[in-house]
């Protein structure tokens, strides 16, 4: 691995689909569309203008970067298995950064200090996860917003960022709340994949972040007997 790897993060875990190349601390070229749906048909092309407004080309690649979630059941698998389809064609490495770790990035955390991120869930609900200065304290967990006191892992918490930071602060007692503003996703996975791969540790396999089972799943009846 280059000491600067060329890195393309990208993320359609939501209502968008975002892009980013980075190499070192240069940013070389972003692209970010909101999208509800389409993210199927539109990744690859997207990521191929901004491999062309930097001027680069597929085979430039040192690394992928990859959002795994949680979010939209259908873009995270998206994304995942592009990541992971371009890993094995250019043998490079596909990090998956979880949307817990990138709004991690806008908290202030510092000592025993604990940040509650908060990220949007089906149904009106929220997924969280506790982090420190060192990263996640506990697993994430799915709540609802109008009762989160009983949530997992709010313990230490002094302060909560992402969505509906503002109600859930409330709601625990604690006095600072921060909403993060996700129009730069794909870069910040790039740049969270970037610190990953700078450690030198083995990197496990990009994989989807699922907090809860998809709401589609498969029948769990028998199927039915063929008669000869």
């Amino acid at each position: 691995m280059p000491t600067e790897p060329l890195i393309l993060g990208f993320d359609t875990s939501a209502a968008h689909c975002a892009a980013a190349l980075l190499r070192a601390d240069k940013v070389l070229a972003t692209r970010h569309e909101d999208m509800k749906r389409g993210q199927a048909e539109r990744l690859m092309p997207l990521l191929q203008d901004v491999l062309q407004d930097a001027g680069h080309s597929w085979r430039d690649l040192d690394a992928i970067a990859v959002g795994i979630g949680p979010g939209n059941f259908t873009g995270i698998r998206i994304a995942v298995s592009a990541a992971r389809g371009l890993a094995l064609a250019r043998k490079i490495p596909a990090v998956g950064v979880s949307s817990f770790e990138v709004m991690a990035e806008h908290a202030t955390i510092s000592g025993e200090e604990g940040a509650l991120i908060c990220i949007p869930a089906p149904r009106d609900q929220v997924y969280l996860q506790l982090f420190d200065a060192h990263g996640p304290r506990a697993k994430p967990v799915q709540i609802d917003p109008a009762a989160p006191d009983g949530a997992l892992g709010v313990l230490g918490a002094t302060q909560v960022v992402g969505a509906m930071a503002d109600p859930i602060a409330q709601a625990l007692g604690i006095t600072q709340a921060k909403t993060v503003d996700i129009s730069r996703i794909a870069l910040h996975i790039a740049q969270i994949a970037a610190r990953k791969l700078a450690t030198g540790q083995t990197i496990a396999r990009a994989a989807p972040l699922y907090i809860r089972p998809a709401d589609a799943a498969p029948p769990s009846d028998p199927p039915p007997k063929v008669l000869d």
